[in-house]
């Protein structure tokens, strides 16, 4: 057991759990962290001006890479700038140790500047929340930590770390990781009564969930979803690739208000979610989205989320990679080797009503090009036309969304990622965090002027790390997303067509900010100016920022 200072142990420990990157902001009770980090250059730490910044960043880094990610905050103020990116993370999973350097315990009972008890702030976002209060503790709190945040369902861990604990000496043994199996097999006379539901349904339909994504899935439902000929949609607030946008049977993303579910369900006998919500609503309604008669079957490594809101005739604990190919398997015994007889029909019509609907937006993209401002679709259409073919998709671009789906063509589990919590200032530092993991892959991210402005910090991360990362701004110079939904409650301001406090006036200047901040860019106005722009953005090796103009108008 080596004589070690805790600083040195914790940083021991991080690697010992696979870090390599840490990123944090950091402040006074940090010092002997950063004082650590000074002599160990096996982790990088990345540092964020803003604690938002970081967690976000970390998020999209822990998504891509598929381990465990670090951040580290300063104190109670630190901890709640961080809280509206630790509520997307804790909604898209991402397995994250947060750390936040605490007063020495000596000191604490005089209640000194800055603190407060962290790790009750931090509880409601997190799986698990503690503070370590002895450096013999240390080893097995961290351990406990990762394996926490790894296991299903996965999601961030908090550990409040007092300097004290940090600074002090002692033999320690450091143990060593554990791994609990990710690869959970369902139960099997469950999966045999949900292969009899698929199999004498007439009109299924899937859902895919970030479950699929996360757990390298994408084959086994691609390859279940052709045995029925079934259509595939995305569940309604995703943050990743669950299924191909460039398969046949892709039918696009569920929509999020209750009469548009209840209305495209009513056209299935059989709801089959593979790791999907049912379902996350963005706005109340008195029509429930869920018709009468319908077959639920839900399968989900989360066990919270079977049955959460609606009843499942067959509901399955398990991950999707483990379980869809026994699935698939017990489908084939009860139709043949080839899948459900009536599986190419459905394909034919899948594939065909995608494709009109993809063909019908192109058009208008393509019959809007001469507009300006530009339209929204419209940029979404040429910048699909011109990202590079294994491009990752960054999307943040909210009211401008319309396309997305449509026209890049994600194929892949790394290839897309969207903000799933709804927290606003994800889509700039995530896309960092992202390049992190995937470095060898072109990132472009799309960034409604809104959301830029919650977390612009990130730009100069981007400059002083250099990373390649193509930022377009959906520049409607508006909370749009606000002046839409306002207008859904049929008020006084759908009566005047006046909106408070939801115009960006002053219009912002991005380019310059970003400038400001040590990224080069340039603004577009006409459609005819964003293949070049796009060009020279790739073609820079660095961070770029690209402010498009965008009609502010809604329907």
């Amino acid at each position: 057991m080596p004589y070690i200072s805790g600083k040195q142990a914790f940083l021991e420990l991080l690697k010992q759990e696979g870090v390599s990157v840490m990123f944090g902001n950091p402040g006074t009770t940090e010092l002997p962290l950063m004082d650590g980090l000074a002599r160990e250059p096996a982790i990088h730490y990345v540092l964020a001006l803003q604690e938002a910044v970081a967690i976000a960043m970390a998020d999209g880094y822990a998504q891509a890479s598929g381990g465990l990610a670090a951040a580290n905050v300063h104190v109670s103020p630190g901890l709640g700038n961080a809280m509206g990116m630790l509520y997307d993370a804790m909604k898209s999973g991402a397995p994250l140790l947060l750390t936040a350097g605490q007063h020495d315990q000596s000191f604490t009972v005089t209640e000194p500047i800055l603190w407060a008890d962290l790790p009750p702030i931090a509880q409601p976002f997190v799986k698990w929340s503690t503070e370590a209060r002895r450096l013999e503790d240390l080893p097995r709190i961290v351990h406990r930590a990762a394996k926490t945040a790894l296991t299903h369902p996965t999601g961030p861990v908090f550990l409040s770390l007092p300097v004290d604990v940090l600074n002090s000496e002692r033999d320690l043994d450091l143990t060593a990781p554990t791994r609990v199996a990710r690869r959970i097999v369902g139960d099997r006379g469950a999966i045999a009564e949900a292969a009899r539901l698929l199999a004498n349904a007439e009109r299924p339909l899937l859902v895919a969930g970030d479950a699929v994504a996360h757990g390298d899935a994408l084959a086994e439902l691609v390859e279940l979803a052709e045995l029925l000929g079934a259509p595939v949609m995305t569940e309604g607030v995703a943050s990743t690739c669950s299924f191909p946008f460039t398969h046949p049977l892709y039918s696009g993303s569920m929509p999020r208000l209750g009469p548009p579910i209840r209305a495209l369900l009513m056209r299935h006998d059989l709801l089959f979610s593979v790791g999907g919500d049912l379902f996350t609503l963005s706005l109340p309604d008195d029509v429930d989205p869920m018709p009468p008669g319908i077959t639920i079957v839900h399968l989900d490594v989360n066990p919270w989320e079977l049955g959460k809101n609606y009843p499942a005739a067959v509901a399955i604990q398990g991950d999707p990679k483990a379980t869809l190919p026994e699935l698939g398997e017990a489908v084939r015994r009860l139709t043949s080797k080839e899948g459900h007889p009536d599986a190419p029909r459905r394909r034919g019509a899948v594939r065909a009503a995608w494709e009109s609907e993809r063909a019908e937006l192109a058009r208008r993209a393509e019959a809007e090009a001469a507009r300006v401002p530009i339209q929204p679709l419209t940029l979404v259409h040429e910048l699909a036309r011109r990202a590079p073919a294994n491009a990752v998709i960054v999307d943040e671009s909210i009211s401008s969304a319309q396309g997305v789906r449509h026209f890049f063509g994600c194929a892949d589990a790394k290839s897309f990622f969207g903000i799933r919590g709804g927290g606003i200032g994800w889509g700039l530092p995530a896309a960092l965090g992202v390049k992190l993991a995937l470095r060898d892959r072109p990132v472009l991210a799309l960034v409604g002027d809104g959301s830029a402005m919650y977390t612009n910090q990130a730009l100069w991360t981007a400059a002083r790390e250099s990373l390649a990362v193509v930022y377009v701004i959906f520049n409607n110079a508006s909370y749009r997303i606000l002046k839409q939904r306002t207008r859904a409650l049929k008020g006084f301001s759908a009566e005047d067509d006046r909106y408070v406090g939801m115009d960006l006036e002053p219009l912002i200047d991005f380019v310059g900010m970003a400038r400001a901040l040590g990224v080069p860019g340039e603004r577009v106005e006409k459609t005819p100016e964003i293949a070049p722009a796009i060009g020279r953005a790739f073609a820079s090796g660095g961070p770029y920022l690209v402010d498009v103009r965008i009609d502010p108008a809604f329907k």
